[in-house]
C-alpha cells in the first residue's frame, strides 16, 4: 500500500455554463475517473463531524494551520462501500487518510455509540473514537453532491466538477435513500477542485482558465455548517 502523499488543493466557483466548455478543454489530455458511472459521474454523500465547541468549523473559518476534520463517505447513496477519511490542512496542502468502516461501525459512530469489539481497529477509527471520548466529537452535518471528475497521470492532477451542493441537518438520516436538504450555493453556481502533487502542468493551468476564475478557500464542510447555523 502506498504511503498517503501531501497534495495542493484549489477550489473555485464556477457556473453551469462554464462547465461543458471547461470540460471540453481539458477531455483530450485528462480521461474520466474509471470509477465514475456511465455518464462519468458519481454522487458522494458525507457525513462530518466536530467537536462540541465547533472547533473544525471556526478553524476553517479563521485558515488555521494545521486542522483536520474526519467524515464517513458513501457514493451513489449505497451502504456497500463506507469509508472514514480524515482531511488535514497543513502549510496549503492537503492530505487524506482513509480506512474502511462497517455498516455497525458507521452507526455508532453515528449515534455516538461504543464501537464493536471485532479484532483490532485501524489507527484512524481509533484516532476518531478517541476523539469522541476527549472532544466529545460527534456528527454535525451531511453534504451531497454530484461529482464529475478527471485525472491526468504527470503531475498526479485530479480535477473536479461538484454540482448541486447541498446540506442536511439531521445525521441521523445518513443512509437514508434520500434527504431533507438544501442547496447551498448561488442558483446555477457549482464548484471546481484542482488537486494536484509536485507540479500542475501548464496546459492544464492555462486549459482551465484558472488566473481568471474566482478561488474560493472554504471548504465544502463549512460551506454546508454555515448555511445550518441557526
Amino acid at each position: 500500500m502506498s504511503t498517503p502523499q501531501y497534495r495542493h488543493e484549489f477550489k473555485y466557483l464556477i457556473s453551469a455554463a462554464q462547465i461543458p466548455l471547461l470540460r471540453s478543454r481539458i477531455s483530450s489530455f485528462m480521461t474520466p475517473d474509471p470509477h465514475a458511472g456511465p455518464n462519468s459521474m458519481y454522487g458522494i454523500r458525507s457525513l462530518y463531524f466536530d467537536d462540541c465547541e465547533d472547533r473544525c468549523f471556526y478553524e476553517n473559518e479563521n485558515g488555521t494551520d494545521p486542522r483536520e476534520k474526519f467524515r464517513i463517505r458513501i457514493y451513489n447513496r449505497s451502504s456497500v462501500r463506507i469509508t472514514l477519511e480524515c482531511k488535514r490542512k497543513e502549510h496549503g496542502k492537503t492530505l487524506k487518510t482513509s480506512c474502511p468502516l462497517t455498516f455497525e461501525q458507521a452507526v455508532c459512530l453515528m449515534r455516538g455509540l461504543p464501537l464493536p469489539e471485532i479484532g483490532t481497529l485501524p489507527p484512524l477509527l481509533r484516532k476518531l473514537d478517541l476523539a469522541r471520548k476527549t472532544r466529545r466529537m460527534h456528527p454535525v452535518v451531511i453534504v451531497e453532491y454530484e461529482r464529475v471528475p478527471y485525472i491526468c497521470p504527470e503531475g498526479n492532477v485530479r480535477v473536479t466538477f461538484d454540482m448541486n451542493i447541498s446540506s442536511c441537518s439531521d445525521p441521523d438520516s445518513f443512509f437514508a435513500p434520500d434527504l431533507f436538504k438544501r442547496p447551498v450555493m448561488p442558483a446555477g453556481h457549482h464548484l471546481m477542485e484542482v488537486k494536484y502533487g509536485a507540479f500542475l502542468p501548464d496546459y492544464i493551468y492555462h486549459s482551465l482558465n484558472l488566473g481568471q476564475l474566482s478561488q474560493t478557500t472554504f471548504s465544502k464542510y463549512y460551506l454546508c455548517r454555515k448555511f445550518s447555523f441557526h
